[in-house]
């Protein structure tokens, strides 16, 4: 998707919606036009998760609606849009990049200038665990860890086994699916009187989930953020105990055969990462970014826009920027945010 400059349109009080222009009410000339910086073409990687493609949408009308800069929003994932900003330094900005599967390339290409991390995409981390709902939480205030958990299997019934607890998993494949089963053993829940259930796709453990929350049933299930369902569903992260990298990093490894014990999930950084060119040429534009982290309640939170109306990641995007104003006015000079708002009517 292709995004030119709006700023003329909506200065000379014209947007164009759907193909047809429309009259508006004319934007107050200001004292200092804030524009783009670089006539280069600013491709926004679109990461194939929801957050991370909302994102990138979000950016790409701002900054060509907003700054009036050339963007493109073209597709993206973790690895190879990271080798290619470090060999290419295109695309020139990914908004959401997890650092921690590319960690030594990315900060050999920081230290020798090739790319720049401008802020925190995530600013309070991401979120990785087992969870309980809060309703479970408050009718039994002792289920604060995953020990205390385990040792009432009765609580969480397995509906295939009601004389059993249920633990749902991730899909198979999934490098959460081996450590929620390592973490599984390493518990030695089985003999405590609980089954690993795996849902067999995403979109059956969201189901999963769904269900029980709507019916007020407990439910123990690994999940991650941010996310819509932790955006739609109060729920309560389990304490799992101390990170113990060691531990972990066996725990996801499937040559590692025994599982090396107990270890909570570590936090992902989660990164704005750019190409060195765009704060050098486009430093106003650096300058948004660098204040455009979110956490992971307010990711989540418009997450659920999309999920609850089936929307794509441009249309959930715009809902972000009609609903959440006084949120991205703040990271930007007032007359981006004014073409902004022209931009969506």
């Amino acid at each position: 998707m292709l995004f030119k400059s709006g700023g003329v349109a909506a200065a000379m009080g014209v947007v164009a919606l759907a193909g047809t222009l429309f009259a508006t009410t004319s934007i107050p000339a200001l004292a200092q036009e804030t524009t783009c910086g670089t006539d280069r073409n600013i491709d926004i990687a679109e990461m194939t998760w929801p957050s991370a493609a909302a994102l990138a949408h979000i950016h790409a009308m701002i900054l060509g609606e907003g700054f009036g800069c050339n963007v493109e929003v073209v597709a993206g994932d973790t690895v190879p849009t990271s080798a290619s900003m470090l060999s290419r330094g295109t695309p020139a900005l990914a908004p959401e990049l997890w650092t921690s599967a590319i960690e030594e390339p990315w900060e050999r290409g920081i230290e020798e200038g090739i790319v720049v991390q401008l802020a925190d995409a995530i600013t309070d981390g991401t979120v990785e665990g087992w969870f309980i709902p809060r309703y479970t939480l408050e009718a039994h205030p002792e289920l604060t860890t995953a020990e205390a958990v385990i040792e009432h299997p009765d609580l969480f019934p397995d509906p295939e086994n009601p004389g059993e607890g249920r633990l749902y998993s991730c899909p198979p494949g999934w490098v959460c699916e081996l450590s929620t089963s390592a973490l599984f053993e390493a518990f030695d829940m089985e003999n405590k009187g609980w089954n690993l259930f795996s849902p067999g796709s995403g979109g059956a453990l969201d189901a999963s989930i769904a269900r029980a929350f709507t019916r007020e049933e407990p439910i123990l299930f690994y999940y991650w953020g941010p996310t819509s369902i932790l955006g739609q569903f109060d729920a309560v992260q389990l304490d799992l105990g101390p990170v113990d990298i060691e531990a972990y990093t066996c725990n996801t490894d499937t040559d590692c055969r025994e599982p090396a014990g107990v270890s909570a999930y570590p936090s992902s950084p989660a990164v704005i990462g750019a190409a060195a060119w765009l704060p050098e040429e486009a430093p106003e534009v650096a300058a948004y970014l660098a204040k455009a982290g979110l956490t992971n309640a307010q990711i989540s939170s418009l997450l659920v826009y999309g999920e609850e109306n089936m929307a794509d990641a441009a249309e959930t995007a715009e809902n972000f920027l009609r609903t959440e104003q006084d949120l991205w006015t703040s990271w930007v000079p007032d007359d981006v945010a004014e073409r902004v708002l022209a931009s969506l009517g």
